[in-house]
């Protein structure tokens, strides 16, 4: 199939390109149409390869597309996620091409060149390895699973419609092992298979003050400004010691023995490495953990965004009525979002001065999930890794949310198996994201080998 690749990758490219060029923006509305012409852009996609069922599902937000192809009622099924909604562009300004006009460039990590576009890694690209993936299996004759498609347009709004479908369709979902690539590899001469994500639970809160806006000449000194008391509130959010100061935050929090610290270390990207790869000149976290640890086993408290008062061109002087910020925080195993979620309000609002009205909201989450290495999924993956990069992939934990997946094993009582191809490098959610070429070549060439493997372990 090797060869099949290489004769079809320009095939293949320009047809991620070509999807890539959708701008679907799950999070606006002004792009409602433009993700319901994904969603049936990935039906058609599924129709042409040959699935045998293929249909575009309507929930309350974005619709979900579903697609099929069963060979034997007697042979494993592999249930395949991804989502075709993209995290929006801004800053605009910061990206060196448009967004949705994809344009391939060779950097220093990707020699044959990287695709630049929103949603080119995450989750576009490799979401698509495994239409085309099966394409060959089917196109082949050796397509020796039953292979079921999900593929949903609200994963970066939080999924909040997903939950009911899956509940919805548990029996036409039934399957033995789910199988997602929106993950990563270390780098291309040292791959890994993801065994761990960490949960999320973000929130949104908005501390008012006066009943409007006021001149801060005529009023500065006499009032809470409430950018002040937001900044004052967050800072207090962590001690000296980089630990989130939550009263009960880290109570359930499963901890690592040091034997198997060691051995994650042991994969860990050299600390100058890390810095110089964002352009930093020392790394901050909680004191006691590594950098790797810090972003992979450890809870974290972060602000994403916080706004208020005047912020266009030169100066206007006042003393705003409100100020927002956005804030996550990423969990671990044991951590329940939910009652995290409420510890956050109730702390965030006991902290608040006097002068101050406090407002949480939360927005989603989801809980932490591992993966278990000895299930035949993960050995079938090991052993496609394995074939394809010549050496054989180490288990990670990573620092990303992926909050479908435990969801996934509490309705359908499935394993996931994490198999992703993108690098840390490739700028998700950030101006100029990119997916190399070579990556999604690669994925396109592991993905059978999975379905042949594990087919094999499950009839021994």
């Amino acid at each position: 199939m090797k060869n099949q690749i290489e004769n079809h990758k320009k095939e293949y490219i320009d047809q991620l390109i070509e999807l890539l060029k959708i701008p679907s923006i799950s999070a606006d509305p002004k792009y409602k149409q433009d993700v319901k012409k994904t969603a049936h852009w990935i039906e058609k996609a599924l129709i042409d390869i040959g699935c045998d069922q293929v249909e575009v599902f309507q929930t309350d937000g974005h619709p979900v597309v579903y697609g099929e192809k069963i060979i034997d009622s007697n042979a494993p099924t592999v249930l395949v996620y991804g989502h075709y909604d993209v995290q929006p562009p801004d800053p605009i300004e910061l990206w060196d091409s448009p967004p949705f006009e994809p344009v391939i460039k060779e950097t220093l990590i990707h020699p044959n060149g990287a695709i630049f576009a929103r949603g080119a890694c995450d989750d576009k690209g490799q979401m698509f390895m495994h239409i085309k993936a099966v394409e060959l299996l089917i196109n082949n004759n050796a397509l020796t699973c039953n292979v079921k498609f999900i593929i949903e347009g609200e994963e970066e709004v939080g999924s909040d419609h997903l939950e009911q479908f899956i509940t919805d369709h548990k029996v036409k979902l039934k399957s033995d092992i789910i199988i997602i690539s929106d993950t990563g590899i270390h780098n291309m001469k040292n791959p890994a298979i993801t065994t761990g994500l960490r949960g999320l639970s973000y929130m949104e809160v908005t501390v008012t003050g006066p009943n409007r806006d006021l001149h801060s000449g005529l009023y500065g000194g006499t009032v809470a400004n409430p950018i002040n008391t937001l900044c004052q509130m967050i800072a207090s959010l962590h001690d000296h010691n980089k630990k989130v100061t939550i009263p009960g935050f880290y109570d359930q929090v499963q901890e690592i023995s040091e034997e198997q610290r060691r051995g994650m270390n042991k994969n860990a990207t050299p600390e100058e490495e890390f810095q110089k790869s964002i352009d930093i000149d020392a790394s901050v976290g909680e004191k006691g953990y590594t950098t790797l640890e810090r972003k992979s086993i450890r809870p974290t408290l972060d602000v994403n965004g916080i706004w208020g008062g005047y912020t266009g061109e030169g100066a206007k002087t006042v003393i705003p009525s409100k100020a927002h910020a956005k804030i996550s925080m990423r969990l671990v195993p044991n951590q329940n979002w939910q009652d995290i979620s409420k510890l956050f309000e109730k702390h965030f609002k006991s902290i608040a001065p006097e002068g101050a009205c406090v407002k949480v909201t939360t927005h989603h989450g989801g809980d932490a999930y591992v993966t278990p290495e000895g299930h035949n999924a993960y050995r079938a993956a090991e052993k496609a890794y394995q074939e394809v990069f010549g050496v054989a992939p180490y288990a990670k934990r990573d620092g990303g949310s992926i909050p479908i997946v435990p969801m996934f094993e509490k309705i359908l009582g499935c394993k996931t198996i994490l198999m992703g191809f993108g690098l840390d490098s490739d700028a998700i959610h950030s101006p100029n994201e990119h997916y190399g070429i070579d990556n999604f070549l690669k994925g396109i060439e592991t993905i059978p080998l999975f379905y042949k493997y594990f087919s094999e372990l499950e009839k021994a």
